[in-house]
């Protein structure tokens, strides 16, 4: 849809709100914080890394509760509302908002279905003639069953709808493939499993472009690549993310030009075409492969933990190119002015995680060099006496930048050694694509 004419377009940037209680949330208000022009930053509902932002400040709305939440945020002179998470953009948060004549950082429901339906992306990258793995659609077991048996190789099998990054199962044998498909179909993640996506396995790295749009031109971030395994060398299930470093140099230039010209501006030109006015950041993750670079998938949100892997390397403009995209103004010579320097991130998390975890246990951080050196909360609340609990499965992100990857990723894993909470885990070897050290912490 096209986004309401009547959202303010004032220049004033004094208030931002931003929706979300992880790791990206901090690590957005943290840089947000660094333009003098900001007097206060709100989250909604923050975690307890707000208390260490300055111009932070966490509040309680009910996000469901319309006349409450559009009155509060009027009271508070919202000028840039962004919202983190994909659950609120895929409920239509951004078009309710700006029907209330906000100014938004985030796509509406419409723009969202490229994250919130696998299936929906794929066809709209096969409308865009987009390079991506070829697909099925299916919404039964025996459907899929027939699919997988009659295919030369094991295929991928993905939740069609949102599982929090951890609905797609990459298979090695076709029994495999045909265990995950049941699984989902029996309920494994509710409503968004009850169809799934089976696609053709693509070999090659996988990367993350993320591109900040205005409906009609975007800038691109420098380019990332995250860890999504929970063990070192890439084994085990799917998580939200265990750790990301920047930039990645798989992606040459010529390889970004290719991105840009066969994948990102072909799909804001179909945005386009659909009548989508998508005013937010498009995330695509891609497979570079022997053929080229090709989309694994779209989201319609800033990737956690790439997040906080790049906010550090953005200067204090950084926000005003959020507010212009929400405003739909990005000029032609706006860019990312960012630091030369690499960044990485490692994530620590509660045991079990991505499955079972306990959380509520003290966060005890000792003697830290914070010199280039950010910890971003990710899943904490705050105790009765003040004292920072863990509240989630992935707790901490611990995240360093540098003139090189060797010595970002020794000075992470030096200062982890700082930081202890009960049953914390963390892979020891992110970002060994980069490091010459490649299988072992420091």
């Amino acid at each position: 849809m096209s986004i309401n004419s009547n959202s303010k377009s004032s220049e004033k940037l004094e208030n931002i709100l931003i929706i979300g209680n992880g790791g990206r949330e901090n690590a957005l208000a943290w840089v947000i914080e660094k333009n003098e022009q900001i007097k206060n930053i709100y989250l909604l509902p923050g975690n307890a890394g707000s208390t260490k932002i300055h111009k932070a400040k966490n509040i309680n709305l009910d996000l469901n509760n319309t006349d409450e939440l559009v009155n509060n945020l009027k009271h508070l002179n919202i000028d840039l509302v962004v919202i983190g998470p994909e659950t609120p953009l895929a409920n239509g948060l951004g078009d309710f908002l700006r029907e209330n004549n906000f100014n938004v950082f985030g796509p509406g429901r419409d723009g969202a279905k490229l994250e919130s339906s696998k299936s929906w992306a794929k066809q709209f990258m096969l409308d865009a003639n987009i390079p991506t793995a070829n697909f099925w659609k299916v919404n039964t077991f025996e459907k899929a069953k027939e699919i997988i048996l009659s295919s030369n190789n094991p295929l991928v099998v993905k939740a069609d709808g949102l599982a929090s990054g951890k609905g797609v199962f990459i298979a090695e044998t076709k029994e495999e493939s045909l265990q995950a498909s049941a699984e989902i179909l029996k309920g494994k993640f509710g409503a968004a499993g009850q169809s799934i996506v089976l696609e053709e396995k693509i070999e090659g790295p996988e990367v993350s472009v993320f591109a900040l749009c205005d409906g009609n031109k975007f800038v691109l971030l420098p380019t990332a690549q995250d860890h999504k395994r929970i063990y070192e060398g890439d084994k085990g299930p799917n998580t939200g993310g265990m750790g990301a470093y920047s930039p990645t140099p798989i992606i040459t230039q010529n390889c970004l030009n290719k991105i840009i010209n066969k994948i990102i501006q072909p799909t804001i030109d179909e945005l386009k075409r659909k009548n989508i006015e998508y005013r937010g950041v498009l995330y695509f993750g891609l497979m570079i492969t022997k053929s080229g670079p090709k989309v694994i998938e779209y989201n319609c949100r800033f990737g956690d933990p790439e997040c906080q892997t790049l906010m550090p390397l953005m200067d204090k403009d950084f926000v005003s190119l959020l507010h212009k995209c929400a405003m739909g103004n990005l000029l032609i010579n706006d860019k990312i002015n960012n630091s030369n320097k690499v960044s990485g991130c490692v994530i620590a998390t509660s045991k079990g995680y991505p499955l079972e975890y306990k959380t509520g246990f003290p966060i005890k951080i000792g003697n830290i060099d914070t010199k280039d050196l950010q910890i971003f909360d990710s899943g904490t609340s705050l105790g009765n006496n003040s004292e920072t609990l863990t509240n989630g499965g992935r707790v901490l992100s611990i995240v360093c930048q540098g003139d090189s990857f060797d010595e970002v990723f020794e000075k992470i894993y030096k200062n982890l050694k700082e930081i202890n909470f009960e049953g914390m885990f963390y892979r020891k070897d992110i970002g060994y694509q980069v490091r010459s050290n490649k299988n072992l912490e420091n």
